[in-house]
């Protein structure tokens, strides 16, 4: 029945039911409308709610911990009526907060020194009353961390604040290493200042060159030999210094240094203070930076003006000496540094039969060698080649002057003197002394003669030098007065060998008395004999001579029982 009545209302006004299903439609519609846009709605609101979250996470992961300030917002009627202070959770962990996030800023400041705190709230005072910003760094109490702070005020496009914030970043480690990296820069400035005050007051001119021969450094010195003042502009218009024709004097120097990797050196003349003078001027080559392509060179200038007045001098001693020498009839030759001939005489041009034009030509010294070996003027060895290298390495070998004697094979002996030479090589000096040696050999040859004679005598006899010392004597002596040989070869005198032969004579108050008288009597010519008797009371007669060449000939007779 109902149902017939719905059908009757229809029928009876169907345009309000059509009104009324159109209104239904549209309320259908606007019901779907509006549930799609509130699910774009919270779709938005939860993507910006992601957004914050990980804004936020992003914030807590940073190294850097963070205390802000935030200020209500002025467009809408925002409930907070006051500023609100957060610190974030890297903040509380970094300065250990007992009450993490929710600390207060106050509380904050009780990490720092009492002066830090104080410093730290006029910062921030700054910042929230006129928006300053701020930087600097501070040590914590409860670590002795050092935190960097660095403020900044953050506002909208239009103007509108929304907080202040600041930001503590733990710069402890970096600290600590700016800390050594200065002390390392302040002892590297150090080693520069000395080594530039070592370079500067050099008495020299000195100066550093790189790859391409370019000066790059010079010191104070150089400055006096250029027209420039500072170091800047010689080094930026490459001023060399000039000799006296107006040519670099080591330009060329460093490049034939640089391409063999060798010192190079060279003598050069200059006008200093309207004086010329002589310097020498070294190019050093080295591997710059430890590069072996890159090579730079060190160069100095020194003046050897005295030097070179000093070698000078010399020189003209020595070719004085040498013209002197020259004059005598030693033979004398100089062999220099580099083994060549450099000074010879008459004499030794004519000792070892050599032309004076081929010695002229300055020979080395084992040229020498094979020129007087083939005139068989040289001592006979078995191994002529080994002779040759001794003789030659004897130029570097030699300190002290050593003398030696050559047997020559025609018969003749050959003193020979070699000693250093003060200009490099060796002096030679040669003197024939064989009639010397056949002397010497007749002298001793006449003393054995007379050695012999005497040890065949049954008397005791001794001789006195003219210098008053022992210079010969027979067994008979030796065993009367009981000598050792080794005391009597070391030819006492008269009062030593009398001194040792004080037990064999009788005890006496005044043994220097005695000694005396004897020596007296031995040396007094007018006494012709006197007798001694030893302890053994063994009695003899003593009698001195007077020989031709002033010696003492002394007699010790022993007396027989008889007579």
């Amino acid at each position: 029945m109902s149902q017939n009545l719905l059908i009757n209302m229809f029928y009876a006004a169907p345009e309000l039911w059509y009104f009324i299903g159109a209104i239904f439609v549209l309320l259908l519609g606007f019901v779907f409308w509006e549930s799609i846009h509130i699910l774009k709605l919270k779709q938005k609101n939860y993507f910006l709610n992601r957004d914050r979250e990980r804004y936020a996470e992003t914030l807590y992961a940073a190294k850097d911990g963070y205390f802000s300030f935030i200020y209500p917002d002025s467009k809408i009627n925002d409930p907070r009526k006051h500023t609100v202070e957060h610190c974030s959770r890297r903040l509380a962990v970094m300065l250990n907060l007992q009450n993490g996030n929710q600390t207060s800023f106050e509380e904050l400041l009780k990490c720092f020194y009492k002066d830090d705190a104080k410093k730290i709230q006029k910062y921030v005072d700054m910042l929230t009353d006129d928006g300053v910003a701020f930087e600097d760094e501070f040590a914590t109490k409860n670590n002795g961390r050092i935190l960097k702070l660095s403020a900044s005020r953050i506002s909208d496009a239009d103007g509108s604040l929304y907080c202040d914030i600041i930001w503590f970043r733990d710069v402890s480690d970096e600290s600590t290493e700016i800390d050594e990296l200065q002390a390392e820069c302040k002892k590297a400035l150090d080693k520069t200042i000395r080594l530039s005050d070592l370079i500067d007051n050099l008495a020299y001119p000195a100066w550093l060159r790189d790859e391409n021969l370019h000066l790059q450094f010079v010191n104070k010195r150089y400055l006096d030999f250029v027209s420039e003042n500072n170091r800047d502009d010689v080094i930026s218009h490459g001023s060399e210094i000039l000799g006296v024709n107006n040519e670099s004097i080591s330009y060329e120097l460093a490049s034939s240094a640089h391409a063999s990797i060798k010192i190079r050196k060279q003598k050069v003349s200059l006008t200093k203070d309207g004086q010329r003078k002589s310097f020498e001027v070294t190019e050093v080559p080295f591997h710059a930076e430890q590069c072996l392509d890159k090579i730079y060179s060190v160069g100095t200038m020194c003046d050897i003006s005295e030097l070179d007045n000093l070698k000078r001098n010399l020189k003209l001693h020595q070719n004085a000496h040498l013209e002197i020498l020259g004059a005598l009839g030693t033979a004398f030759a100089v062999f220099d540094g580099k083994k060549k001939l450099a000074f010879y005489n008459k004499a030794f041009s004519k000792m070892w039969q050599l032309d004076p034009s081929w010695l002229d030509n300055q020979p080395p010294y084992s040229a020498f060698l094979d020129e007087i070996r083939e005139k068989r003027l040289l001592p006979e060895v078995p191994d002529f080649i080994l002779y040759k290298k001794e003789e030659q390495e004897a130029f570097n070998a030699l300190i002290e002057t050593k003398e030696d004697l050559l047997h020559l094979p025609d018969g003749r002996t050959l003193r020979r003197v070699r000693a250093g030479y003060p200009m490099g090589g060796l002096f030679f000096a040669f003197e024939d002394v064989t009639d010397k040696l056949a002397t010497r050999r007749a002298y001793n040859d006449l003393v054995s003669v007379q050695k012999e004679i005497l040890d065949g005598l049954d008397v005791a006899v001794f001789i006195i030098a003219p210098n008053g010392r022992l210079s010969l004597y027979n067994e008979a002596y030796r065993k009367l007065w009981n000598h050792k040989d080794i005391f009597l070869q070391n030819d006492p005198t008269i009062q030593e060998l009398i001194e040792s032969a004080k037990d064999v004579f009788p005890l006496v108050d005044n043994w220097n008395e005695l000694k005396n008288d004897i020596i007296s009597h031995i040396a007094n010519m007018t006494t012709k004999s006197f007798r001694l008797t030893r302890r053994d009371n063994v009695k003899i007669d003593v009698k001195s001579f007077l020989l031709s060449d002033g010696s003492l000939m002394v007699v010790n007779n022993v007396v027989q029982d008889n007579e």
